[in-house]
């Protein structure tokens, strides 16, 4: 299981890489929980990053606008992300988020074999989005690389507030059954990671408990906190 840890600027993603993270995911929580960063910002991650660690960039909290998208997923590719997440907020249903990520994936890989990712939201509910159980589905008929949820509202509840393990077991089998690669996030903690393990996710995404404090707001990533989180998985 791979360790995605998600810097807002410079000075934490060197704190994610000194730690070991896998995929150093640049994202800006103050637009979202997958709220997209400057394009600088990520070209001067990417440039800081070893080239055997992933970069990832989210595009934010998309809207139902495949076209507006599409350009926002070539601006990430461009800036250097190897990983380029959508967050599937403004779509309201299969048809419409399948509408979007076919678009991201003509604008990526017509141009590289960047790895896209269809992101849904486990708390869809709350937001008015795309059914979180669509997403295997979404990613694989638009033929993105993996399906991954997190959590819309970041307001103290997390992944396992709105989907047991019994759902997100489904949610795994389910995206490796169409070939593809899972990613699970949401205010995930040290407690969750042996049970992500085990039921073969593929990529945890954490920010909160890699943060002095544990705080995905007003928390600052530490490398010790990051190399014990990857230590921890690494004795699975």
């Amino acid at each position: 299981m791979l360790l995605l840890i998600s810097p807002v600027n410079t000075e934490e993603a060197l704190e994610a890489i000194e730690g070991g993270a896998d995929i150093v995911d640049v994202k800006n929580p103050s637009e979202g929980s997958l709220g997209a960063n400057f394009p600088w910002v990520i070209r001067r991650v990417r440039e800081m990053t070893p080239d055997e660690m992933l970069v990832s960039a989210t595009l934010g909290d998309v809207p139902y606008k495949p076209g507006t998208v599409a350009l926002a997923a070539m601006g990430a590719l461009v800036s250097g992300a190897d990983y380029i997440k959508v967050g599937l907020y403004g779509t309201r249903n299969y048809e419409e988020a399948v509408d979007v990520m076919k678009n991201v994936v003509r604008a990526v890989k017509d141009e590289s074999d960047a790895i896209v990712v269809a992101a849904g939201y486990a708390d869809a509910h709350r937001v008015g989005a795309v059914d979180p159980m669509e997403i295997p589905r979404v990613a694989a008929d638009s033929g993105a690389d993996l399906a991954m949820l997190d959590t819309a509202v970041k307001d103290g509840k997390s992944l396992f507030d709105f989907m047991d393990m019994k759902r997100l077991e489904s949610f795994v089998s389910e995206t490796r059954d169409h070939g593809l690669k899972s990613a699970l996030a949401g205010s995930v903690g040290r407690e969750h990671l042996k049970p992500l393990h085990d039921i073969g996710c593929d990529v945890v995404g954490i920010r909160g408990a890699a943060c002095v404090g544990g705080d995905r707001n007003t928390g600052r990533i530490h490398r010790t906190a990051v190399r014990e989180l990857k230590e921890l998985i690494e004795s699975f």
